[in-house]
């Protein structure tokens, strides 16, 4: 994780409060957007010192753009999100949860009511509400402690498995005059590297395996592992999957790459994972979840995370190996190398890749090509991939369908290219996600699939997307009904509706500032996004509505 590049010796100002003191922090921290919602005494202090602040529509949207400017920045700028004491704090709580789940560090600040009302019931008390969804939470209780608790805030968020740090503020304590000396500097960020008689373990396995495969997670990016991540699977010609979070941490035209895995995931994810002989997870927890790959049982793997409480989780592994992913695998291609010097021919195995690619491919390319109307969304995702420069585009998916129909198809080029997620599948976190992106990449194309549902949840921040000069892509799925839980609620459907939803959300967008069209026939796919694209060049966000067909298939291998 990068350390933040913030001013280290910005002053607090004279006559400045506890607030301001706490703003001079962030300042010092590289902090450059504080996302949030009135009231909170934070967004004022942070203005008067030039710290860009993005008011956003409900509390949620704001943790996922703080979220998403962690994530893209590896840490760099940390995203940031205050809010109201009361309901704005509990608004917030499923955005938290949603960062706690994906392991991604945000430094969460809720105002708090006032220290004598703290603790009265039936006050929102954020400390000890958002302790089970935070890596650490405690209330600031007076101004003295404004650079121990920022410090340990700090320290915390940026070392060790990466989740959010709630600190409380009551706004009364926020009042007070800022007295004593300021001496804030940012703390060290350390990393640490595996046993080396387990490396030694792990080296021998690999190079051994007849078959093996590396499973990528999320923590490669972290590290930037990105290069060392490539050697080691060139010079022992091991094919990659990644995970849902780890994907584009291997660059998906690789000869050896076999795609991302997730709920939905393509023919060779399939193969490798049931057939290789021994499965090398690294920057990866293992854990247990509906919306991620199953590891086969009895599979011999091995096991490289940054929390030793991974271990053995829901996975058991041969050989652990516990430490920063870049380190590890450093390590580990230097222990291999030592072991079998020259690098193994990778040609054998890329033509299976490809074959077994191909094979599987063929089974969807008439979804991909389709020119019935109402559209295929495969039809839509594929227009999209073959329209947009990929190499320099950031695009994530909502939960749900959106995510499993692109997760398959869509290559990934470059490093934290593709914003993967589903740990926790909260409706609507994609658009925060891609606006938080924008604005660590002003330069890139960065755009958001989400479905006819998750555009009621938080739809209303693309008003934030315009009003704040964030030009992001919206490629919006609307089947006019939730069509994957339609073979789950047929009775409700059919007696009372219940998975059928429906709006113009096009001309929802255009109200809200927004470039909105909606598109019905095949042949005018290409010709919008690229009007889309134009409007995005301009400076305007894009919403392109697609009408299509009730899909409730997706790719399982």
């Amino acid at each position: 994780m990068r350390q933040g590049n913030g001013d280290a010796n910005y002053p607090v100002h004279a006559n400045g409060t506890v607030a301001d003191a706490i703003a001079a922090v962030l300042k010092r921290e590289g902090v450059e957007i504080v996302f949030g919602y009135p009231r909170n005494q934070i967004l004022e202090a942070a203005a008067r010192i030039d710290i860009r602040t993005v008011i956003v529509r409900q509390e949620r949207t704001g943790l996922h753009m703080a979220d998403a400017v962690s994530r893209i920045s590896k840490g760099g700028q940390m995203g940031v999100f205050v809010m109201q004491q009361g309901p704005g704090a509990e608004n917030a709580f499923g955005g938290v949860a949603q960062a706690f789940a994906d392991s991604v560090p945000v430094l969460v600040m809720p105002q708090g009511y006032q220290l004598s009302q703290a603790y009265v019931p039936y006050n929102f008390n954020s400390t000890r509400s958002m302790a089970s969804v935070a890596k650490h939470a405690e209330p600031l209780t007076s101004g003295d402690q404004v650079v121990p608790v920022l410090r340990r805030a700090f320290s915390l968020l940026r070392n060790g498995r990466p989740q959010p740090v709630v600190i409380e503020l009551p706004f009364d304590v926020l009042d007070q005059p800022y007295q004593g000396d300021f001496d804030y500097r940012p703390g060290k960020v350390v990393v640490g590297a595996p046993d080396p008689k387990d490396v030694a373990a792990a080296a021998q396995a690999l190079v051994g395996a007849k078959n093996p495969a590396i499973y990528a997670g999320q923590g490669v990016h972290w590290a930037e592992a990105y290069e060392e991540l490539r050697a080691l699977a060139e010079h022992l010609a091991i094919p990659v999957m990644t995970s849902l979070p780890g994907k584009s941490s291997f660059d998906e035209t690789h000869p050896l790459a076999l795609g991302s895995g997730g709920n939905g995931h393509n023919g060779c994810v399939a193969r490798w994972l049931a057939e290789s002989d021994l499965l090398f997870g690294i920057g990866c927890s293992f854990t247990a979840t509906s919306f991620g790959l199953k590891i086969p049982d009895g599979k011999r793997v091995i096991h490289a995370t940054l929390d030793p409480t991974d271990l053995d989780k829901s996975v058991p592994c041969e050989v652990g190996l516990i430490g920063d992913a870049k380190l590890v695998l450093a390590a580990l291609l230097d222990a291999v190398k030592a072991i079998e010097p020259q690098p193994r021919d990778s040609t054998a195995i890329a033509a299976q890749i490809k074959q077994t690619e191909q094979e599987w491919f063929a089974r969807w390319e008439a979804k991909c090509t389709q020119e019935t109307s109402p559209l295929s969304p495969y039809r839509v995702l594929w227009d999209l991939q073959q329209t947009v420069d990929v190499a320099n585009t950031i695009i994530t998916h909502d939960a749900g369908s959106p995510r499993d129909q692109l997760v398959p198809f869509w290559k990934s080029i470059a490093p934290h290219s593709y914003i993967g997620w589903g740990k926790s599948t909260q409706l609507g976190y994609g658009l925060g996600l891609v606006m938080g992106a924008k604005l660590v990449h002003p330069e890139k194309l960065c755009i958001n699939v989400w479905g006819d549902a998750a555009i009621g949840f938080t739809g209303t921040d693309l008003e934030t997307a315009a009003r704040d000069n964030i030009p992001i892509l919206s490629i919006l799925l609307n089947n006019e009904a939730m069509a994957i839980e339609l073979p789950i609620m047929p009775v409700a459907t059919d007696k009372f509706r219940a998975t059928d939803i429906s709006g113009d959300y096009a001309a929802f967008a255009r109200s809200l500032g927004c470039h909105g069209e909606r598109v019905t026939q095949a042949s005018e796919i290409v010709p919008a996004l690229k009007r889309a694209l134009a409007a995005i060049e301009a400076g305007q966000p894009a919403l392109v509505e697609f009408i299509t067909e009730k899909e409730t298939t997706f790719p399982r291998g």
